[in-house]
């Protein structure tokens, strides 16, 4: 390498020309110029990898806490569906008019007839109760992060379920129920207080358990992402 004021070849790593004492640049320096005389741009130096990191996380805790500042919104709010029990109004009907034909042929003692008015009377007052029951006792919320059930009459309890927890969710449908679109979903999740929840009475049910489903995979695709960016 030579000196730029007098030609002089010079010493390795020296400060200034030993012939006419000018100051030589810096090896920064002297990339810097010629980078400028190629006509090129000069290069930065990477960031370090601390801050790369640094900023990495800070990117992630704000996603994460993006997820966390997320309203919880309501999606789907139900109980007991009265279709779930045609099967039994129609077995009803069966019994009462064939109670009403032996009524009519066979007996002839009057005590049999208040015994069979009796049983008929009792049998739609039963069934009559107990759906009043379940439709009173039993409520279900499902929001965009959990699935709450109350059920109870006098006395009331609430619990529980994390979408993220619930594992698997099926619906159960009997012959009659499949032509009113009602049936049981039955939901398998890591809970410890209902490992296995069942919930009969449903309707739409095929509809309702897609919309279960739908939420729990969407809730740990997200968790997923957030521990991915970490």
């Amino acid at each position: 390498m030579q000196c730029s004021a007098c030609g002089a070849e010079l010493i390795p790593k020296a400060a200034f020309c030993h012939r006419c004492g000018a100051r030589l640049p810096k090896p920064s320096e002297l990339e810097l110029q010629q980078q400028e005389s190629a006509g090129g741009q000069p290069q930065q130096a990477p960031p370090p990898a601390s801050a790369t990191a640094a900023e990495s996380f800070r990117q992630s805790a704000a996603a994460r806490q993006a997820a966390s500042d997320q309203q919880e919104r309501p999606l789907w709010s139900g109980g007991y569906s009265p279709r779930a029990m045609v099967g039994l109004w129609l077995a009803d009907g069966a019994i009462t008019v064939a109670l009403l034909l032996i009524w009519a042929i066979w007996v002839r003692e009057s005590w049999l007839w208040i015994a069979l008015a009796l049983f008929i009377v009792g049998l739609w007052t039963y069934h009559l109760a107990l759906l009043i029951a379940r439709r009173l006792g039993v409520r279900y919320l499902l929001t965009t992060q959990r699935l709450i059930h109350e059920h109870g009459i006098l006395r009331r309890t609430t619990d529980r379920i994390e979408v993220i927890d619930i594992d698997d969710v099926t619906f159960v449908q009997g012959v009659v129920e499949r032509m009113f679109g009602v049936g049981t979903i039955r939901i398998v999740s890591s809970d410890r207080t209902t490992p296995e929840f069942v919930m009969p009475g449903i309707s739409p049910v095929k509809e309702i358990a897609d919309l279960i489903d739908e939420v729990r995979r969407k809730e740990r695709r997200q968790r997923a992402l957030h521990i991915e960016a970490i």
